[in-house]
């Protein structure tokens, strides 16, 4: 179903679904993510019930595309109602040929805020776009090249890191890598360590619908020892790189170090799966997570999250570490597992 956007210019669609050679389109765009997959967007429609929406810029009456942004459209009581490329994950926004379609898009998108009354649009950009509009840039991406060989990449740890895979080496841990055989042992890790970061969990169904959606791209990892899993890891890989989006591990176990084998487990992985990155995801600079990743080689890459039309004066804050919902999350802490996993995916899904 198209709407009536148009540009003078350039044709510009928006659609509930995704047009003709959409995904021809992100696939050769070089700045693109798994994220602009199409799949995606149905998917969180699907486990979400959130609308969708595709625009899309025609370059030539044959239908082929010079820009695609998908964005879709959250309505919460606590963040308001946003339109948002991608939410949940780091990547998304805007991909354009030039500049101009870039501005059309844009304007699309705000032609369509206003249609549909949200209060706010949010792309999330891996590189700026075209326009004055506010950035926040509060967030880096923490990224390490990998080398051709897991003996290159041991050495280029220093000492101290190598000291401490090894101290986990020696606890009795198996190390295991597939997908929806590890399901329960994954999502079990993840449902603990978000509980005690007073963080609502997802689904385990969401994660399932990854790994059904996405086989080629989506792995877990994990680290057992006898019959109870310690530390876990969701990844996706795309374009030669591994990103993990999710990583845990059980606190009660963080003298054992099973989260330094998982991470070294998952590195070796990677370059097993032929990836020259690996992406350890989003952190602020000087965090403890920063320097965790910092520990393994990973350098920073800045982030991009464009407000189009917004006042720089009043951008959301749908951080869980703002001051606004400290008591929501002592209060999340101390509740029973059995509460936070049936109640989490409702109070998550609003959570961009």
């Amino acid at each position: 179903m198209a709407s009536e956007i148009r540009s003078s210019a350039l044709q510009i669609t928006c659609q509930l679904d995704a047009p003709r050679g959409w995904h021809q389109y992100v696939t050769r765009h070089p700045q693109s993510s798994l994220y602009h997959d199409p799949r995606w967007a149905e998917l969180i429609q699907r486990t979400f019930s959130h609308r969708t929406f595709f625009l899309a810029c025609e370059a030539d009456s044959h239908g082929t595309l010079a820009g695609a942004l998908p964005l879709v459209y959250l309505k919460s009581r606590i963040f308001g109602r946003a339109l948002i490329s991608m939410p949940y994950f780091n990547y998304g926004g805007l991909l354009a040929d030039n500049d101009a379609v870039a501005l059309q898009l844009v304007s699309a998108a705000l032609d369509l805020q206003r249609k549909l009354g949200a209060d706010y649009i949010e792309l999330r950009q891996a590189a700026p776009i075209p326009g004055t509009w506010p950035i926040k840039s509060h967030k880096v991406i923490m990224l390490l090249p990998l080398p051709p060989d897991p003996d290159a990449l041991w050495t280029s740890f220093k000492t101290k890191l190598r000291t401490r895979v090894r101290r986990a080496e020696k606890e009795n841990f198996t190390l295991h890598w597939g997908k929806q055989e590890l399901l329960d042992d994954y999502y079990g890790v993840f449902a603990e360590n978000m509980r005690d970061l007073g963080t609502p969990v997802y689904s385990k169904d969401f994660f399932r619908t990854i790994l059904n959606t996405f086989p080629e791209n989506a792995h877990i990892a994990t680290v057992r020892r006898g019959p109870d899993c310690l530390a876990a890891g969701f990844l996706l890989s795309y374009r030669g790189k591994m990103e993990v989006p999710w990583a845990s591990s059980l606190r009660r176990f963080n003298h054992l170090s099973p989260n330094m084998l998982l991470y070294w487990h998952m590195l070796r992985q990677s370059l097993s799966e032929g990836c020259r990155t690996f992406d350890f995801g989003r952190s602020t600079r000087g965090s403890g997570t920063y320097q965790f990743k910092e520990q393994w080689g990973a350098a920073p890459l800045e982030t991009f999250w464009v407000y189009p039309g917004q006042d720089a004066n009043n951008l959301p804050d749908h951080s869980p570490q703002s001051k606004k919902f400290l008591l929501a999350t002592r209060i999340w802490q101390k509740l029973p597992l059995g509460i936070t996993n049936r109640v989490g995916p409702y109070l998550v899904k609003n959570i961009p």
